[in-house]
């Protein structure tokens, strides 16, 4: 393949133990030849339903990076990514092509909630083994805070931790979910792109 091709992602988040959902998601990522999916945290309810969410995708023989969401543990995200070989990046990064990806999954809010300071330094942690390269995608699962995003929950704060992490390192894109109301919603905060890609998923190239 050429290096200089774009990298073709589709990311999703909130499934949910959404087992239809996986499917459907896994198909996309097949039928749109993508050479990556992201799964932006909550794959379960509360923990419940780990079964049929990341399978799909290993199955059609996809590369797949997770971070848990504020429905699962680290623990839960870290089970799963050993037990179908892909990569939980919950203060990690990793490398495909020319682009860094980096994140921490939880949010500030629900049943396994992160401190805004550790979420900062979760995501450095991921962000200093990748600042090298030109091309950067941070992932949480949260939305930054005062941002557009932040106006369609009155019930899910943004994360001041998320903020200041684009603040300091500027991705080129940021991935979240975690607002429902607000899929597919896209804006600009400096120069990077924030996408929250929803239970439906976004494709993204880079």
């Amino acid at each position: 393949m050429d290096k200089d091709s774009k990298l073709k992602i589709l990311a999703a988040g909130d499934i949910h133990g959404d087992t239809g959902l996986a499917e459907r998601l896994a198909e996309k990522a097949k039928k749109e030849h993508v050479d990556l999916v992201i799964l932006c945290g909550d794959l379960t309810y509360g923990e419940i339903d780990t079964k049929g969410i990341v399978g799909p995708f290993v199955k059609r023989k996809e590369k797949v990076l997770l971070i848990p969401g504020n429905h699962e543990t680290v623990a839960t995200a870290d089970f799963l990514s050993e037990l179908y070989s892909v990569k939980n990046i919950h203060g990690y990064s990793v490398k495909y092509r020319d682009v860094g990806i980096f994140g921490a999954g939880g949010a500030n809010i629900g049943l396994f909630q992160i401190p805004e300071d550790e979420t900062f330094e979760l995501l450095k942690k991921g962000y200093e083994k990748i600042k090298y390269l030109k091309k950067k995608i941070m992932v949480t699962h949260v939305h930054p805070d005062k941002t557009k995003m932040e106006k369609f929950s009155k019930f899910f704060p943004g994360s001041s931790g998320v903020r200041k992490a684009i603040d300091t390192f500027h991705p080129d894109i940021l991935l979240c979910s975690h607002v429902h109301e607000a899929e597919g919603i896209e804006e600009k905060v400096g120069k990077t792109k924030v996408i929250n890609v929803g239970r439906n998923g976004k494709i993204i190239e880079i």
